[in-house]
């Protein structure tokens, strides 16, 4: 059941931004009442936490599934490519027109744990892994943040920032 709230807080997100997104909105999509979801978080502010660790929880999963039984170049390419690709379907991406100061905070707690994720791809492969995920991980978030004409050039873009062709 808490996965099926925190899986309804996404679409609701989606649609409202942070701002606006009220719990009645959330059980309604989650097909559960009010206080079914009381429950399981006691406000706003515990569902958005739980929230955020739910999502870094999934896109750790899809990041390893992506890089799985992979090694080397072919590990760091599928890495570049899972970057790009989630970038090109992240559901989220309107939050920025919605709310874009609240969408910015977001990426900045995210940041760190971003690069985290991508740090243990590029060990052994480039020079200094962790610098090179910061400097992937910002581009990305920067294409996140300001959408623009050269998003179809992003895998490009990380491929150069990784040294790799």
């Amino acid at each position: 059941m808490r996965e099926r709230i925190l899986r309804a807080t996404f679409k609701v997100l989606c649609r409202h931004g942070y701002s606006k997104l009220n719990l009645s909105d959330v059980a309604a999509q989650a097909g559960i009442s009010r206080p079914t979801l009381y429950k399981f978080f006691s406000s706003k502010d515990d569902l958005l936490s739980a929230f955020s660790v739910f999502e870094l929880r999934l896109l750790r999963e899809d990041l390893g599934h992506a890089i799985a039984d992979r090694s080397g170049a072919e590990k760091v390419e599928a890495l570049l490519q899972f970057l790009a690709g989630f970038h090109a379907s992240y559901q989220m991406r309107g939050l920025i027109e919605i709310e874009p100061g609240l969408a910015l905070g977001q990426m900045a707690r995210a940041l760190p744990a971003l690069v985290e994720l991508v740090t243990p791809a590029l060990a052994g492969q480039v020079r200094d892994p962790e610098v090179v995920a910061m400097t992937l991980v910002r581009l990305a978030v920067c294409h996140y943040l300001v959408p623009g004409h050269d998003d179809a050039r992003l895998l490009d873009q990380l491929r150069a920032s990784a040294g790799v062709r």
